[in-house]
């Protein structure tokens, strides 16, 4: 059975079950932001999944960044595998702006996290799935 780091847990929000990852946004509404984790246990590093699961890794990871541009218009998707605080292997995709609180510099470590609002996080989501379904097999 898959298990969750529980840092992960609290700090975002399940959204859905892909091929081969839980989809989650992390709750932080300065960032529209996720979190794709492969669901195998013990992992800490994209190379110690099998070569199928690195492929289907980058299928998800497109496909949820190409939803993520479609709902947003944002001007660019960073994608990242840190793990140095949380060593389950994680999938960052944000969603970047130039008016954002930390553009053109990384996010992480700067300002506190401000959670979503529970009807607009419901909205985003809804619209990002939306993007999501009309680009995928992943309905």
């Amino acid at each position: 059975m898959f298990k969750l780091d529980p840092r992960i847990e609290k700090d975002s929000i399940f959204v859905k079950e892909l091929p081969l990852c839980q989809l989650r946004l992390q709750n932080d509404s300065r960032y529209p932001w996720f979190v794709l984790l492969p669901r195998v246990n013990e992992l800490t590093e994209v190379h110690q999944l099998s070569e199928h699961e690195q492929m289907q890794l980058m299928k998800e990871s497109a496909l949820v960044s190409k939803a993520l541009t479609a709902t947003t218009q944002c001007k660019k998707i960073n994608v990242a595998n840190l793990g140095n605080v949380v060593a389950q292997l994680h999938w960052h995709v944000v969603a970047r702006f130039e008016h954002d609180q930390t553009w053109p510099g990384p996010i992480w470590g700067i300002g506190a996290s401000i959670a979503w609002q529970d009807q607009k996080r419901a909205e985003f989501i809804d619209s990002f799935l939306e993007n999501l379904s009309q680009l995928s097999q992943f309905k």
